[in-house]
């Protein structure tokens, strides 16, 4: 393939025409190694110390680093830029070296552990804090190996517990090249949709992985992961929304993690019924199978009717969920994608 590069110089004064335009708030600074990888990686540091020091520029850098060059030049990046990635890619030692023989899992998790030191060093020696303050993030190309669901997210679940990983994104592998290395199909844009539900999950609602996926498994495609739990576990349900503990309500479907802190505070006032629920945000359409409110039950009676009622496009208020693969095309989506309710 043929290869372009660019110069410090060149990428500082084509960022900052675009900053002053507003057509950019900030830069993602990426590269292919080139000679070495410290020689690359001290060129990323080059740009985004041009970018602070010469030019002024105070909008976000994210710098993906490169993979084993030296510490030092990971502290120069971490001083200037807001956040950096290591991205592991494929979630097995075994993929890696069949698919990115380049790399290795150590060559990518060093630089995190490192930067997770350094930040962990500053937070307990109380220093003025000025390393990644966005902190860092990693990504997975999902379908191009073989792994399942329960394989990757408890790669998630490690990284979030032991990195202090601030996001792991999921992109579903598309055909580009043709090889027998590689699938003929793409993973599809629903299992990518899926793992952003669970590890939504796993970050703000309590979820382990354990709950939502078997290790040699794939979520659900019917259902997102948080119904796919509760259909598991009925004998836990109903549950009274004016005494249920906050850690019962984030697992109602239907209930997101604002309207569950909104339940929990309003409760301390009064009774709370389905009137009130309503103007909470909460989407009785999913929750009323699973909740009473004032001892009372508004929902389905048989198992059938409540899977049909959650199954995605059966007429619903899961009937957009489905769009919410596509480019949000409705304000409540727009409000899904940024709350994470579920």
């Amino acid at each position: 393939m043929p290869r372009a590069t660019a110069t410090a110089n060149e990428i500082c004064e084509l960022t900052i025409a675009f900053y002053k335009r507003n057509y950019i708030e900030g830069l993602f600074l990426s590269s292919a190694v080139f000679e070495s990888p410290d020689k690359t990686m001290e060129q990323l540091c080059l740009v985004a110390e041009k970018l602070r020091r010469d030019y002024g520029f105070h909008g976000y850098i994210h710098i993906k680093g490169i993979p084993y060059a030296s510490e030092y030049l990971i502290d120069r990046a971490a001083k200037v830029a807001d956040r950096m990635s290591y991205n592991m890619e494929l979630p097995t030692e075994k993929s890696l070296k069949l698919l990115c023989p380049q790399k290795t899992k150590e060559s990518l998790l060093q630089p995190m552990r490192h930067l997770k030191d350094s930040i962990t060093y500053e937070k307990e020696n109380k220093l003025k804090r000025t390393m990644i303050p966005a902190g860092q993030t990693t990504q997975l190309i999902v379908g191009a190996s073989p792994e399942p669901d329960g394989v990757i997210l408890n790669l998630t679940e490690s990284l979030y517990r032991k990195m202090n990983m601030k996001r792991v994104y999921y992109s579903s592998y598309i055909p580009v090249v043709q090889s027998n290395l590689l699938p003929v199909k793409g993973a599809g844009l629903l299992r990518e949709h899926r793992l952003y539900q669970a590890d939504w999950l796993i970050r703000f609602y309590g979820f382990s992985v354990d709950e939502i996926c078997a290790p040699g498994e794939n979520l659900s495609e019917e259902y997102d992961p948080k119904c796919a739990w509760a259909l598991k576990h009925m004998e836990l349900f109903p549950v009274e929304v004016n005494k249920a503990p906050l850690e019962m309500l984030l697992r109602v479907p239907g209930i997101g993690a604002k309207s569950a802190y909104r339940i929990v505070n309003a409760r301390k006032y009064g009774a709370i019924d389905f009137d009130q629920l309503k103007k909470m945000r909460v989407v009785l359409k999913r929750a009323k199978q699973f909740i009473t409110c004032k001892g009372k039950f508004i929902g389905d009676s048989s198992l059938a009717r409540i899977q049909s009622s959650l199954l995605l496009g059966e007429g619903t208020e899961d009937e957009t969920a489905q769009e919410q693969l596509s480019m949000f095309s409705t304000p409540e989506l727009s409000l899904s994608a940024l709350t994470g309710d579920v």
